[in-house]
């Protein structure tokens, strides 16, 4: 099962890359996000400020915090948790939305030094306010958490992908989303998530890989 679906996430990927190449290599059709007011704008410049300054790492690319944004605002989600604050950058994506909805994003990062950078982009974005940084290791540090979440997202220890699944799915309300990363390394999530009749997946390959999972109501 596990040889079938990552030959099916590769072939998927080679079929979609192989589209936008004959499109023009991705940036035909993609345009950086507009802000619509000042707080849009401030987050916009700090996130184009991490990119120019090479203040990232193992983020997530633009097309994926594009989708984070509108997955989140369209869900009209008040609470989300992230698994792997790393430098800030996914977070910043959510803060656009949150920014919209009113709500807030508790954050999980084991490494010292990327949730200081991520606390310090945050307060320069202006959203620091709406958003809680757990330090330590999430698999311990998320049973601490409450529900109902409206929007989880995993990008942390691939090989730990389904553990945080577990512990986060109690969690999130009957049509709430549970977003995950790097896709084409977690097998084992992706079977996870594609075999529970309670799920309904669907692939974003723009990016880095997506999945998109909603928890039925």
């Amino acid at each position: 099962m596990r040889t079938v679906i990552r030959r099916y996430l590769m072939f998927s990927g080679a079929l979609l890359a192989s589209a936008l190449v004959a499109f023009g290599q991705q940036g035909r059709y993609s345009n950086p996000p507009l802000a619509k007011n000042a707080a849009e704008r401030k987050i916009l410049a700090e996130l184009d400020h991490m990119v120019k300054n090479n203040e990232l790492y193992l983020n997530v690319p633009r097309e994926d915090g594009e989708a984070l944004w509108l997955l989140t605002e369209a869900a009209d989600a008040k609470r989300v948790a992230e698994i792997g604050t790393s430098t800030g950058y996914s977070g910043l994506w959510f803060c656009l939305a949150l920014t919209a909805t009113g709500g807030h994003m508790t954050t999980f990062e084991i490494n010292h030094q990327r949730a200081t950078e991520a606390l310090q982009h945050f307060r320069q974005a202006g959203v620091a306010d709406r958003v809680t940084l757990i330090e330590g290791d999430a698999h311990q540090n998320i049973k601490n958490l409450k529900g109902p979440i409206d929007v989880a997202f995993i990008d942390a220890d691939k090989e730990g992908y389904v553990d945080y699944l577990n512990k986060l799915l109690p969690l999130v309300r009957p049509g709430g989303l549970i977003l995950a990363h790097n896709i084409d390394m977690t097998p084992d999530y992706v079977h996870a998530v594609t075999t529970n009749p309670d799920l309904q997946t669907i692939f974003y390959m723009q990016g880095r890989g997506l999945t998109v999972t909603l928890k039925k109501r």
